[in-house]
């Protein structure tokens, strides 16, 4: 009985292993496609031509496959939740890991919000008339229940949502493909949108750079497969196996989707430019589904981008209610965050991080679209900050590694092209991060509002940074003395 109740007592002090190897593979594949993709997409080729979309979503991409990779190294070798803050502050600086956990927290609590915005948004299209509060409140319910029941539930629910939007750009693909052979759909079959006007490319460099930073914003949520490690149950095979359908996931979806888009609508079709979170009906997958002849497609578009947006938001809960509990285990939050209940949920941290999506009831105030678009510009800059980290993170890692005398054997899987894998990734990062705002200061009319606006993430993680550093007095740790163990 004794040995019993000490089990459960030390499983009330840990997160339950309960995410399977197809759960940690369709976090991979489904983390970053949403309304990047959906409708983001039609605004990049519209602004740069169809081939300026591609090389700005490709550079972007093999960005992540960098970072992932790096990640992927890491958190095999040791699953934890807190992930790369807990990686910060043991090979890094423990400033910096506190930093770029609070980041972290607060750029998903904020997205929770935001994806609830659009959630509201979204339902608009069937119901014009409904009252913004009461689908907000049941969204967030949704978004509540799932994470609360267990961490099997929330695996569950990320599996058939990733699924919808695997089977959604499948099948618009086959479609596509189709179309362009003359097959399907009453578009003239070829290329020709490809090299009409100034295409593929258009707009410039600065157009480029635009779409660039769009890209940037599409793919982040990927990053979620180092939080999910530390509820893997086979952390160093699950991870490394998620990490390697990334590279495949950015080409076939992001890739060969733009391309179809590209090849099918040109990008003077003034609909690339409507399509937005408010306007559904013009997303370039709506248009081409239509083109084909699916007199349907606006209404089960819309339903496919209403369920990846309750995805994300489900994704931002799980992600920011973990690194607070690991902040408050780590002594870097309150303590009562760290309870768990029987189940393995850390139930206080949830309650807490859903509070935030709270905010979303300011959209029944001020208007739906405002509110999303503020929530968006406050945590804008967060998620870049935590790829930033990644990369330092896994560089100093590896170092460390070989300066305590240990074999690169003994890492599950070990991360390709280092260290121009995580070189690469730290600068396009920081060029990505000083780009945000570049559309500010054209045309030599400067918008203070939107800088503001644009980096306020920034001043804040550095506020929160040289805060604990000044306060613990904390240095960056040598090599010889990080903690390659837990």
């Amino acid at each position: 009985m004794d040995s019993k109740n000490q089990q459960n007592k030390q499983g009330k002090q840990q997160l339950m292993r309960g995410l399977k190897a197809r759960h940690m593979t369709m976090i991979a594949l489904g983390g970053s496609i949403g309304t990047g993709l959906f409708l983001a997409s039609g605004g990049a080729i519209h602004s740069a031509g169809p081939g300026g979309a591609l090389l700005a979503y490709a550079a972007i991409g093999f960005m992540v496959y960098f970072l992932m990779t790096s990640l992927g190294e890491m958190a095999a070798y040791m699953p934890v939740s807190g992930s790369f803050s807990t990686y910060a502050a043991r090979f890094v600086d423990p400033a910096f890991g506190f930093a770029l956990g609070w980041n972290y927290w607060f750029n998903w609590a904020i997205t929770l919000a935001a994806e609830i915005s659009a959630a509201t948004l979204i339902v608009k299209y069937w119901f014009p008339d409904s009252p913004t509060a009461l689908w907000t409140a049941l969204f967030l319910g949704i978004i509540f229940f799932i994470n609360y029941l267990s961490v099997r539930a929330f695996g569950e629910s990320e599996y058939w949502f990733s699924m919808i939007k695997v089977v959604t750009v499948l099948v618009f693909i086959g479609i596509g493909i189709l179309m362009i052979a003359g097959i399907m759909g009453n578009h003239d079959a070829g290329f020709r949108h490809l090299t009409e006007g100034d295409a593929p490319f258009h707009g410039g460099f600065m157009a480029l750079l635009g779409v660039f930073m769009t890209a940037g914003f599409s793919f982040q949520g990927t990053e979620l497969i180092g939080v999910a490690a530390g509820e893997s149950e086979e952390p160093s095979k699950n991870v490394p196996k998620a990490v390697k359908q990334i590279f495949w996931r950015i080409l076939l979806f992001y890739i060969l989707a733009i391309f179809i888009i590209g090849t099918l609508i040109s990008y003077q079709d003034p609909l690339l430019l409507q399509g937005d979170i408010t306007n559904i009906a013009v997303s370039p997958f709506t248009i081409v589904f239509e083109r084909a002849g699916f007199a349907f497609a606006a209404s089960v578009m819309n339903a496919i981008i209403l369920t990846s947006v309750l995805s994300a938001g489900s994704s931002g809960l799980y992600a920011s209610t973990r690194m607070l509990w690991v902040l408050a285990k780590e002594g870097k939050a309150p303590g009562w965050l760290k309870r768990l209940n029987h189940r393995g949920i850390p139930v206080t941290a949830l309650v807490v991080t859903s509070a935030f999506g709270l905010l979303a009831f300011l959209a029944s105030l001020f208007g739906e679209g405002k509110v999303y678009v503020w929530l968006l510009n406050a945590s804008g800059m967060c998620g870049f900050l935590a790829w930033l980290g990644i990369a330092i993170s896994h560089y100093r890692f590896r170092r460390a590694f070989a300066a305590q005398g240990r074999s690169l054997d003994e890492l599950p899987y070990k991360a390709k092209w280092f260290p121009i894998g995580p070189i690469v990734a730290l600068i396009i990062c920081v060029i990505v991060m000083i780009g945000q705002g570049y559309s500010m200061f054209r045309e030599g009319n400067v918008n203070l509002y939107g800088i503001a606006a644009t980096y306020i993430g920034l001043p804040l993680f550095l506020a929160v940074f040289l805060g604990y550093k000044v306060k613990h007095r904390t240095r960056v740790i040598p090599l010889e003395e990080c903690r390659l163990e837990d």
